[in-house]
């Protein structure tokens, strides 16, 4: 930065790099629209005013907003390589993303953590992180590593590094857990934020958490849970993603007073929804059309989140902040012309400027991460099934389970459990890290398949593997197939394999292009709805959060059926 250079051009005693001519310029603080040219130089926006550049570029009719941010996700729940995640969100006006890198982690430590950031070098856009605070994510799970406070101290060094990341195991600080104490301490010693994960958290329980510095948190499913928070001194994450859609549930949010203590994040975001739909702007059209101030949309993934995190020259086009800017042609469809990072333009209509695709690193921990021996149909039966079944309930759009207890039928009796009228069907988790040979085996409805089987290596946090089906002999052959190919996502009719989509970078992404990969999720989609899977659940990313012990009420890993609340296992037949 050149500092001289920088005040001459915002003086006008030279011209500026660039200047974007006639623009309807969003101010952020002001709330309001002003008609200015926008110099840029040194990849800093200089002034507003009436400038001329080396450069300039009409943008007559435009309207310039900050560069989108979105609060918090997670790059390999994209399924993509970051460089391909990037070809998706950057045309959207994405210029920044704050990454929790805790999946690749909990297959691969920090060798997978070293490998993502690796991966994100080359990119135009901003790619910060938080780090994973809790691998595994509870005591019960069987992650592929751990990582203790020392393991991520040495990243507090890196100046892309923003916090710890989402602090999951809430029961873990509030019974003071030496441990994680540890890791939040480390985050807040080194002036890093701390981020929240604590669904239905009150009381004395929300009081602790909020004070050992848990500042923000993205699992709120209702007005009231997220207000509770909000009055405690939180951040609210409004969450819309592909999996969990917190959007209209917490509209109120979005106007003032709250919507200047919250933010926009999508947690997980599949090919298909970038392609189709968008990633932020998605956010900001979706919440404009339920009646937000785009003002107060767009704030909410601009200033707010770089206030938050801590960056403070971000989030505004303003002197001084860096010109990470979106040009957009109207605020009804929020439609993005053109996008520049740090003054150079890196999209344009729809498209990326650079391919910034790079050769994938070596890593045997990373692509080849699958230590599970075969999998056979005779371990997935109980040895009766006895007068109740303990069932997970799949809720509408949510991440959240319900308990069921139901009593057999004697069709179910006949079929170890397995209840195709009633949707009752089997589930599986097949540890596949260390080679333990460990299956857990429950029961599962609201997932609608009337045949066959679907199984996945993407199953949140540790990444087992995971499948659902209507016959033991259907779930094994889904599961060997994603086992035979390192990791991916199968869908298994009468034995046979229909379709498949290998993801052999840490059983979580590929390394095809986005629209191969999308092209390939339809087919395994509209193959799963051929099997009878739900409307309303996305099938493979519902089936991913089936095992994560730290969301309610009921799951499933390789240790058993979890409850969630009171962190033990549980019988699924009883």
């Amino acid at each position: 930065m050149n500092l001289k250079r920088i005040i001459d051009a915002a003086m006008g005693r030279e011209k500026a790099e660039l200047v974007l001519k006639n623009a309807s310029v969003l101010n952020v603080f002001t709330e309001q629209l002003e008609h200015k040219d926008v110099a840029i130089s040194d990849g800093y926006i200089v002034g507003l005013g009436r400038y001329e550049g080396l450069k300039e570029v009409d943008v007559s009719g435009k309207i310039l907003v900050p560069g989108f941010m979105d609060g918090h996700m997670h790059l390999e729940s994209t399924l993509l390589t970051p460089a391909e995640f990037e070809r998706g969100s950057l045309p959207c006006g994405t210029t920044a993303v704050m990454a929790d890198p805790h999946e690749i982690a909990n297959v691969a430590g920090r060798e997978g953590i070293d490998y993502l950031m690796k991966l994100c070098e080359s990119l135009d856009m901003h790619i910060y992180f938080n780090l994973p605070s809790c691998v595994p994510a509870a005591p019960l799970e069987e992650s592929g590593e751990a990582l203790e406070a020392e393991d991520l101290a040495p990243y507090y060094d890196h100046e892309n590094v923003l916090g710890l990341a989402e602090v999951m195991n809430s029961i873990g600080v509030t019974e003071g857990d030496a441990r994680l104490l540890k890791k939040i301490s480390d985050a807040k010693e080194n002036g890093r934020i701390v981020d929240g994960h604590a669904p239905f958290l009150g009381g004395k329980d929300l009081n602790a958490y909020a004070a050992a510095g848990v500042r923000s948190d993205h699992e709120c499913t209702d007005t009231q849970e997220a207000l509770d928070k909000l009055a405690r001194g939180q951040w609210i994450m409004i969450r819309e993603g592909t999996a969990a859609k917190n959007l209209n549930a917490l509209l109120p949010l979005c106007r003032p007073p709250y919507c200047y203590r919250a933010m926009f994040c999508t947690d997980d975001r599949h090919p298909e929804d970038l392609l189709h739909e968008g990633h932020m702007d998605a956010i900001i059209r979706k919440a404009v059309n339920q009646g937000i101030n785009p003002v107060h949309a767009i704030q909410m993934c601009t200033l707010n989140t770089a206030a938050y995190f801590g960056l403070r020259d971000y989030g505004a086009i303003a002197p001084g902040y860096h010109a990470d800017i979106v040009v957009l042609n109207d605020f009804i469809d929020f439609t993005v012309d053109q996008v520049y990072i740090d003054g150079k333009l890196v999209a344009k209509n729809g498209s990326v400027i650079n391919d910034n695709t790079v050769p994938l690193p070596e890593s045997d921990q990373v692509l080849h991460s699958f230590h599970m021996p075969p999998v056979t149909p005779e371990r997935l039966r109980f040895d009766e099934i006895k007068e109740r079944q303990r069932v997970i309930g799949l809720k509408r759009r949510e991440l959240l389970t319900d308990e069921i207890i139901i009593q057999p039928t004697e069709e179910g009796r006949r079929n170890n459990g397995i209840d195709i009228k009633r949707d009752i069907l089997k589930a599986a988790v097949f540890e596949r890290h260390h080679n333990t040979g460990h299956i857990g085996v429950g029961f599962i409805s609201g997932y609608g398949i009337k045949r066959g089987a679907i199984a996945t290596s993407v199953a949140h946090d540790s990444h087992n593997l995971i499948a659902v089906g209507c016959s033991e002999e259907d779930i094994a052959a889904a599961a060997e197939a994603v086992r035979e190919m390192g990791g991916g996502l199968a869908v298994v009719d009468n034995g046979t394999v229909i379709e498949a989509l290998p993801l052999p970078i840490a059983g979580l992404m590929s390394p095809l292009p986005i629209e191969a990969v999308e092209t390939r999720l339809q087919k395994l989609k509209a193959a799963a709805r051929r099997l009878g899977a739900s409307e309303d659940i996305d099938a493979f990313m519902t089936l991913s959060f089936i095992s994560l012990p730290v969301i309610p009420v009921l799951r499933l890993n390789g240790k058993g059926l979890i409850h969630v609340n009171r962190q033990e296992i549980v019988k699924a037949t009883f």
